[in-house]
């Protein structure tokens, strides 16, 4: 009996805290027309990387049997006509927010956007800057006032390279992403796009886009061709379109991308617009989320 008893009294060890750990990246924005490249999308991270120059974001205490907002952000259109590029949308997960990349400028439009990271400038004017701070870098400049190609947009890691001032130019690079390990293996995230290439003459020689910054996003448009897109889930700026001399299209942004990990002893209910995968390693669970809707949530039990 008293075995019995002492087995019933005997502590309890309570289940480890629900903490979870996430990479939130925004949707990349997209390059403008003979012009800048897109700005990566906002990168916040608790593992390993994050975007700007500030320490790791802090993983977050959350309850069980309580709904989460979540949203993967698409990436932002290109520009046409001369325009700029469109701003990429916003990433969520709970309380924590990622924005979207700032459109790279175009020939006929104001400055690169403001965002996560900033667009590059385009023909005559300055790259947008990292706003809010903290989640990526600005976009480049222009070299000099008048005629030149198209400024690389800012990525998570890096500033985006000035535009090369003069008719026949290449275009500037876009800049770096940020590498995690959160998902299992190492992956580069938030790359800036490479501006377009300007040859008003057209003809030989080719003058090559920017390139993009490490981290999925699109190169920006050589003189005889279009620019590429950012890689899906990954947050990267879309090409500038170039010039050589008629106009080139220019590339949209990439889309975000959500990763959470979390003690394996708990279970996420994801709710049904969510497209996402589970698997467990090391006592832990990662979820990668690859699209969502706008009031999309996520519980654990």
């Amino acid at each position: 009996m008293l075995n019995i008893i002492t087995a019933l009294n005997a502590p309890t060890t309570p289940p480890p805290a629900l903490t979870v750990n996430y990479l939130v990246v925004a949707g990349g924005g997209g390059g403008g027309q003979l012009g800048g490249g897109g700005g990566a999308g906002g990168m916040r991270c608790t593992v390993d990387g994050t975007g700007g120059s500030g320490g790791l974001e802090t993983a977050l205490s959350l309850s069980v049997a309580t709904n989460y907002s979540i949203k993967v952000g698409a990436g932002g259109a290109a520009g046409t006509s001369g325009g700029g590029g469109v701003v990429g949308v916003t990433s969520i997960f709970s309380t924590i927010t990622s924005t979207g990349g700032g459109g790279g400028a175009g020939d006929s439009a104001g400055p690169g956007g403001n965002g996560g990271s900033g667009g590059g400038g385009g023909n005559a004017t300055d790259g947008g800057s990292a706003s809010p701070s903290g989640q990526g870098f600005a976009g480049g400049n222009k070299s000099a006032p008048g005629a030149s190609g198209g400024a690389g947009g800012g990525g998570a890691a890096a500033v985006g390279s000035n535009s090369n001032s003069g008719t026949d130019v290449n275009g500037g690079n876009g800049g770096a992403g940020r590498a995690t390990s959160i998902s299992g293996s190492s992956t580069t995230y938030a790359g800036g796009g490479g501006g377009g290439a300007r040859k008003d003459a057209g003809g030989s020689p080719v003058r090559t886009g920017g390139t993009a910054g490490a981290g999925n996003a699109g190169d920006g448009g050589a003189s005889n061709g279009v620019a590429v897109a950012g890689t899906i889930n990954r947050g990267g700026g879309g090409g500038g379109g170039s010039a050589g001399p008629t106009y080139n299209a220019a590339a949209a942004g990439g889309s975000g991308i959500v990763i959470l990990k979390y003690p394996d002893i708990y279970s996420a209910t994801f709710s049904g617009g969510v497209t996402q995968t589970t698997a467990s390693a090391g006592g832990f669970k990662t979820s990668i989320v690859t699209a969502a809707g706008v009031s999309d949530t996520v519980s654990w039990a």
